[in-house]
Formats: structure tokens, C-alpha cells, sequence
């Protein structure tokens, strides 16, 4: 069941008299095409983010500014704000609001920080860490999702975002060293070059695939002294880190 109501009925209003040729001004449909979606945007921070434990105030307040439904396509911009992952394009898929919000406070983002995600897909990650941090650097593997996540993030005004195409595993040893690294796909193991190019204090959030089959996501934490903690949080579904 959603947690909000209207989304779809307003969302087809807007749409029919954007496609009519009625002479009337469609400038009041679109407000209130806005104000519906932000405010199911507020209730979908409140019902399904903060009520489950979310408690960082600026993660929560990054959440109700980003507009998700900017980052899905089209057909599904009436479930941007129910606390699902939605199909994007070429089998990717764009996270559930919470995982989102959980990663994102797992790393303890400050202003001044620079962040690493691997995994850039549509880009609504990196969205959302770009209000919380000074830079973000993010790696997308799929050529098309790489520009058009580029374009998009340039488009909404996500200037502190630095978008490239190429093997996530790697990382980006150019701007290494990174006070937190983000992983949005499934590794069959904690990749070493990531761990590399961790700061020491800092943490890697990152899902990975274990004997029987399933993903957990896992919290690496990087000593003063540069030794490793690892801790399992909670199962998930991620699509497969893939490699070059």
C-alpha cells in the first residue's frame, strides 16, 4: 500500500492538459502537480525514513530537498516516493528511499568531506550526498548512464558532483584519499583498491555477496592506525558490482 494519496490522479491531470490544446493557462495544474509531490516527498521522510530509525538531521533534511521523482522515468514518477527501488534503464535500478538515507548516515557526512560512490546510476545518491558534503565524486560503468546521470545532476543544479564513466572497482585514485566511499552494486568481496583509497577514520558502505548467496550490507571502518573493522548490518538486494 502507498503511503501517500492523490500522486497519480494530479500527476494525470498535469500531464493531460500539458498534451491538450484547451487555451486556458496550465500554469495552476503544474503548482499543484508540485505541491503534491513535495508533499509526499515530507511524508515519505516522515512514514518510512525518520519512523525507522533515520535520525541524522541533515540526512533527513537532504532527503525532503531532493526530488526523486527527477531521477525515475517517467512512467514510474507516481512511485518515486513510496519506499521502493524502481526499474531505470538497461536493468539498473534506482534505490529504495530508506537504503538511501541509511548509507548516506552511515558515512557521518560533514560539509567538508569528500565522497567517493561507485555506482552512479541515475544519480539520485549522489543527489543527495551533494547537499551534505563538499565534493562527490561518482563512477558509473555504463557509458549512457554515465552521460545521461551527468547531464541530469548539471540540469538540477548539483554543481559539487563529479561524474565518470569507468570500472568502479578501481576507484579514482586521482582524488584519493576520501573521507567516505559509497558502493551502489553487489561485490563478491571488499574490493582492495577501495580500501586503499579510504582516509584513515573514514568508512566504506558497501553491499556484498556472501557463500549462500545473498548480500549484506557491510560497514568497513578504517582505524588511525590503518587496521580494518568490518561490520554486517542488514540483508539486501543491489544489482552486481560489474568490471571492466
Amino acid at each position: 500500500m502507498r503511503n501517500y494519496l492523490g500522486t497519480s490522479s494530479v500527476l494525470a491531470f498535469g500531464l493531460a492538459l500539458v498534451g491538450s490544446q484547451c487555451t486556458s493557462a496550465p500554469q495552476p495544474a503544474f503548482e499543484a502537480l508540485q505541491v503534491n509531490l513535495d508533499d509526499a516527498r515530507r511524508r515519505m521522510v516522515a512514514d518510512q525514513i525518520q519512523a525507522r530509525g533515520i535520525q541524522n538531521r541533515r540526512v533527513l533534511d537532504a532527503m525532503r530537498a531532493v526530488p526523486r521523482h527527477e531521477f525515475v522515468p517517467e512512467q514510474y514518477r507516481d512511485l518515486a516516493y513510496d519506499d521502493s527501488p524502481l526499474p531505470t534503464s538497461l536493468g539498473q535500478t534506482i534505490s529504495q528511499p530508506y537504503i538511501v538515507a541509511l548509507m548516506t548516515e552511515l558515512i557521518d557526512p560533514s560539509p567538508e568531506h569528500r565522497v567517493l560512490e561507485i555506482g552512479t546510476g541515475s544519480g539520485y545518491q549522489s543527489a543527495v550526498l551533494s547537499r551534505l558534503v563538499r565534493d562527490v565524486y561518482t563512477i558509473e560503468i555504463l557509458p549512457e548512464l554515465a552521460r545521461t546521470a551527468a547531464q541530469r545532476l548539471e540540469r538540477l543544479n548539483f554543481k559539487n558532483v563529479h561524474v565518470r564513466e569507468g570500472d568502479g572497482y578501481q576507484g579514482w585514485p586521482e582524488h584519493a584519499p576520501f573521507d567516505s566511499i559509497l558502493v551502489t552494486a553487489a561485490a563478491p568481496e571488499i574490493p582492495k583498491p577501495l580500501v586503499d583509497q579510504l582516509k584513515r577514520g573514514g568508512r566504506l558502505i558497501i553491499p556484498v555477496d556472501n557463500a549462500a548467496g545473498h548480500q549484506t550490507l557491510q560497514v568497513i571502518e578504517k582505524d588511525n592506525d590503518g587496521s580494518m573493522r568490518v561490520r554486517d548490518l542488514i540483508p539486501v538486494r543491489f544489482v552486481p558490482l560489474v568490471r571492466k
